[in-house]
């Protein structure tokens, strides 16, 4: 197995540490995924339209360069506020407590 060294750490296997490190890397985003999702949820009507400005906003103007992750990243934040609206209608309104 090879294993990698840089200035200041400790040598480690490359391939492991680097599956391992995007795994956890993929849980988090994972969660923070869920987290907006569930604060886009409750949120106004105004600020879903402001998320949905800012993917407008990062996607590419005509003639400029496209830059793939650029427009995946908008069409993620439109998925986002979309998979939000699907829990607004089912949120339990402001004043109600939810039963855990």
């Amino acid at each position: 197995m090879h294993r990698r060294v840089t200035a200041g750490h400790p040598a480690r296997p490359a391939a492991a540490s680097t599956a391992a490190e995007l795994a956890q890397l993929r849980i988090r985003v994972i969660a923070l995924e869920n987290l907006v999702i569930a604060l886009l949820a409750q949120t106004t009507g105004r600020q879903l339209d402001l998320a949905r400005q800012m993917a407008t906003y990062i996607s590419p103007r005509p003639g400029f360069t496209l830059h793939r992750p650029t427009i995946h990243a908008a069409a993620q934040m439109v998925h986002l506020v979309e998979r939000a609206d699907h829990f607004r209608d089912a949120a339990p309104s402001r004043g109600a407590r939810v039963n855990r």
